[in-house]
């Protein structure tokens, strides 16, 4: 650990002089391409890793490897290492302006500058260009390093239609990319692509994988989106309790983050099972003395809003504080009192016209009155759940 600090602290101390003396001579300072992507490379590792304070040397960084590609001399291309660089370079999020220019570099070998079009066009966001450039490219021929991030890009542009070969391609980005950004995106990839595929099996594993291993990336939350949006989709696919193995990896506020909004989403989808399950799990991760939480109650309350339950429902509805709500949840408690209210509301029956009421004894109970605003009461609450679901 130390010997890594000391590597990062040397490469950004390189990047500060060169950037320093850029404005005077971009191509003498002795500071070649590849030699500022090593400098990427291990501020990535220290962003994977969850130290988010990287990310505007990530940034800093990205616009120095521009300048200095775009100023680079024909001999500098000529070596493979500043080739690689360039792909590497790319592959982070580079400017498509400069990684086009330099792809038409006529120096370049012509296996690379293919690769250099697909990877192009998939940071352009073209997939069917990408895919159709790396089509004929084999990540396994190149370095482990550009393996990796060829491995991750083949298996995102292949994920809509080749389920086997895209999972193949991310696992082995994985293998090369260990600890890394690659490792990190190869694994979010591979949780939404399972659940497209409704691989549940596959699902609950690199769910599990990533929660271990990367909860600190400045990229978790797009993790906690998808997996919580799996845990919906695959639900009659799951055993409840293996999302226990998953959450368990977490902080006591992001597992009781993940358990309420499952909550959320069971609530509106009347789904009563989860519903139960993730309030109280959630309840096992109380929040601070020094906060207040009321999402766990809005959540357990909207599931009841037509039972036997319902007037005891309203009451702790109208006494939930909503100013620590969001906004949508503040819309989703006011929908959920709409609806309850409704519900207790007594029903007024339908009358006949005086010349049709039929005598005392024997006038039958009119139930229509009854039965078209049940209809329309429910109607109005799926129109609600939905709209606050949104």
């Amino acid at each position: 650990m130390m010997r890594r600090s000391c590597q990062i602290l040397r490469a950004l101390a390189l990047g500060i002089c060169w950037v320093g003396h850029a404005t005077a001579d971009t191509q003498n300072t002795g500071l070649q391409p590849y030699q500022m992507v090593r400098s990427l490379q291990l501020v990535q590792d220290r962003i994977a890793s969850g130290d988010h304070a990287s990310l505007p040397m990530q940034k800093k960084l990205l616009e120095l490897i521009d300048l200095r590609l775009r100023t680079a001399g024909e001999e500098e291309f000529k070596d493979s290492r500043n080739v690689q660089a360039l792909m590497i370079y790319a592959m982070s999020g580079g400017n498509p302006s400069t990684v086009a220019t330099s792809l038409a570099r006529p120096e370049l070998p012509d296996a690379d500058r293919d690769a250099g079009a697909g990877i192009l066009a998939y940071l352009v966001g073209d997939v069917n260009q990408a895919r159709a450039a790396l089509d004929s490219i084999d990540p396994v021929k190149y370095p482990d390093e550009i393996s990796a991030f060829l491995s991750l890009i083949k298996g995102s542009v292949l994920a809509s239609e080749e389920y086997d070969a895209a999972i193949s391609h991310l696992d082995r980005a994985r293998l090369l990319g260990p600890g890394t950004l690659i490792e990190e995106a190869a694994l979010r990839r591979t949780v939404s692509l399972a659940v497209a595929k409704r691989d549940a099996t596959r699902f609950l594993a690199v769910s599990e994988q990533y929660a271990r291993r990367f909860l600190r990336s400045p990229y978790a939350a797009q993790f906690a989106e998808a997996f919580i949006a799996g845990v919906v989709e695959l639900r009659s696919e799951l055993d409840l309790n293996g999302l226990d193995q998953t959450i368990a990896w977490m902080t006591g506020e992001q597992a009781r983050t993940i358990y309420l909004r499952l909550a959320r989403r069971a609530a509106i989808d009347g789904d009563k099972p989860l519903l139960a399950y993730a309030s109280k799990r959630a309840s096992e991760y109380p929040p601070s003395e020094a906060e207040s939480d009321p999402r766990a109650e809005l959540y357990s309350s909207i599931s009841t809003v037509t039972s036997d339950a319902v007037t005891e429902t309203l009451n702790r509805l109208e006494g939930l504080d909503g100013s620590g709500l969001t906004q949508k949840d503040r819309a989703l408690l006011k929908a959920a009192k709409t609806v309850a209210n409704e519900v207790v509301a007594p029903v007024k029956p339908t009358a006949l016209p005086a010349f049709e009421q039929p005598e005392a004894e024997d006038a039958p109970e009119d139930t229509s009155g009854i039965f078209e605003t049940t209809r329309a009461r429910l109607q109005a609450i799926d129109k609600l759940l939905e709209e606050t679901a949104q």
